[in-house]
């Protein structure tokens, strides 16, 4: 199976200013996503996209394929995930070359391992999945079934619409989407213009290796985990 790694870097970010040319333990945050990405197992090809010039001028550096510079209208705050990594699938197949899947894996996850990677891609070959991606356990005391919903009027309403269950052990177990590893059957992104099909399964790592790099908190907290590892 040929499958496509796709790293993308947009030019603007608010919580973080220039935070995918931003320095992380001396190290430009893509670089960790690239090195992950060229220790995995399961990619046949590697891309940047992005709608920044100096961005994809860091990553040519870094060594990371960029063959297109995405449209602007791909790197606004609120542009879904979808769309881009679409935009980058057909330029490909229109120069020629087809992914069987797409492995997702964006910067602003660092500390993403390379085994993460080809643990999702052994699931999907192993369940015939139609997406994998890495999550987190929930713990019990925010499990979807214990939560509620405030309604417009004041009252609470069970989350599910049910709360029948009433011990931890009855709950069924809950997964957090995790961020780092986004694994898809191109057929997917085809049929259902999404990253998500009917079958898809989690793949658990690490929570003390897992940050999502959205504010100057997460910034500080990746720092200290890398110390943590010696890195």
């Amino acid at each position: 199976m040929r499958v496509l790694g796709v790293i993308p870097a947009r030019g603007g970010s608010k919580g973080i200013p220039d935070k995918n040319l931003r320095l992380l333990k001396g190290k430009p945050i893509l670089q960790y996503t690239i090195e992950s990405a060229r220790s995995a197992r399961c990619l046949s090809r590697l891309i940047l996209t992005t709608d920044s010039e100096a961005i994809a001028e860091e990553g040519r550096r870094l060594g990371v394929e960029v063959p297109f510079l995405r449209p602007a209208e791909l790197g606004r705050d609120d542009t879904p995930m979808a769309p881009v990594v679409r935009h980058a699938v057909r330029f490909l197949e229109s120069n020629g070359d087809h992914f069987e899947a797409v492995c997702l894996l964006q910067p602003t996850s660092p500390l993403r391992r390379a085994e993460y990677i080809d643990g999702c891609y052994e699931l999907l070959t192993s369940n015939q999945a139609d997406t994998v991606l890495t999550v987190l356990p929930v713990p019990h005391r925010y499990n979807p079934f214990w939560l509620y919903l405030e309604r417009d009027d004041g009252w609470l309403e069970p989350a599910l619409g049910k709360c029948e269950i009433g011990t931890r052990q009855e709950l069924p177990p809950c997964y957090l989407r995790e961020g780092s590893v986004y694994l898809f059957r191109r057929q997917v992104l085809r049929d259902r213009d999404s990253l998500f099909g009917e079958r898809t399964l989690g793949y658990p790592v690490d929570p003390g290796r897992s940050v999502n790099l959205d504010s100057l908190e997460d910034w500080e907290r990746a720092e200290q985990l890398l110390e943590q590892a010696g890195q």
